[in-house]
This record gives C-alpha cells, structure tokens and sequence, in this order.
C-alpha cells in the first residue's frame, strides 16, 4: 500500500513537470494586467483639429431628423424646450449663439466661468462644434462628463437640429466657396450662403415645431 501510494506521488509529479515543459510560458516583464486608457490632452495643450471638410459646408448639407436623434444624447443632462428646467446641465433652447455662462439660474464650474470671459464668449456654431466633440478639451475644467460625438457630420447635424429650437434662429454662416459648396445633397450649390440645412427653416423664417 505504501508503494501504491509512493508511485502515485511520483506518478503526479511526474505529470506536473511534464505540463510545464509543455506549456511553458514566460513570466511578464510587468507584473498584473495592462489597461489601456485613452490619453487625455493636458489643458490648453492643443486646439481641436479643424474638420476635413469647412464647417459651413457641413452644416449646408446637415439634416435636421439625424439632428434629432443626435439630441437624445444630451437630454439625460439637458432640457430642449423652452422655458425648460435646468438639470445638470443648463436648458439649451435658444443655445446657439448665447454668451456662454450665462443662462439665468444655473451655476456654472470654474472653468467654464473663465472660459466664457464675463459672457464674451457666445455660443457659436463654431464653438459649439469643438466643445461636443470633446467638451474637456476644449474647455479645460468644465464639469460637462460627456465622452463627446467624434463624427464631423453627426456634429454638424446636431447644430442644425439645436439651431431650430429658437424663436429667431441663428443665419447658417455663409459658404464661401461656390466649389465647396457644390457638395451639397443632391448637387444643388446653397445660394447666397444662406441656404438652411435639411428641415431648418430659412432665415427670417419661424422655426418648425418640433
């Protein structure tokens, strides 16, 4: 019995050190797992990249119904409607084209504070477009969480839906290159550089309701 037990200990040792000659793998250089983490830029480090395509063609051709869609992202923080309650973020009817940091009744994080520079800053097209793609980035220490819409077009649609929500909404900046402009759906060039995007009313024009 002592030696039935003796040759199966060394039976199963023998099993041991053969599985680790077989599936021998080398220690890591580090040890534990390696997360990757997306890089974050240091504050004012670099300014957004400009979009491949000219902002004013973007929103030319921009269509308001994916606009909409788009808008779904923000209302977890945000209200649409006018008169809305602030929530975590500020109401954004009316946001295009208000001096930042200055919608009544919300208080606003140091950061966007300095950024607005005593409501100098206004809530353009351009602005808008840079702060959604990533809003700590291009205002370092806002308290906005939001990962941000990466897609040039997917921003531009979201303005143009954004846009509407507004008794008088904002003219579209014009396109200055008849060229460029001819990228437009359906081969039509905007004319004068006011043409509204898809379902955006023209200027002038009382916006649809939503």
């Amino acid at each position: 019995m002592a030696g039935a037990v003796l040759g199966t200990l060394v039976f199963a040792m023998g099993i041991g050190v053969l599985s680790d000659v077989i599936f021998h793998r080398a220690p890591p250089a580090k040890p534990g797992y390696e997360i990757a983490v997306a890089e974050t830029p240091a504050a004012g480090e670099s300014a957004p990249a400009e979009p491949q395509v000219p902002l004013p063609v973007l929103l030319a051709k921009a269509n308001v119904t994916a606009g909409e869609a788009q808008a779904k992202k923000c209302q977890a923080c945000h209200s649409l409607e006018k008169g809305g309650p602030n929530k975590v973020g500020p109401d954004l009817w009316s946001v295009v084209g208000r001096p930042v940091g200055e919608h009544a009744g919300f208080a606003y994080s140091a950061g966007m504070t300095k950024f607005s520079d005593g409501g100098k800053q206004h809530w353009t097209f351009e602005n808008l477009f840079h702060f959604i793609a990533a809003p700590k980035t291009f205002v370092p220490g806002t308290a906005m969480g939001f990962a941000g819409i990466k897609k040039d077009q997917d921003r531009a649609d979201l303005l143009a839906y954004l846009r509407t929500l507004a008794d008088n909404p904002e003219p579209l900046p014009p396109v200055e290159d008849a060229g460029a402009a001819g990228a437009a759906p359906n081969g039509s060039a905007p004319s004068g550089g006011n043409a509204p995007a898809n379902g955006a009313p023209a200027e002038g024009q009382p916006a649809p309701a939503q």
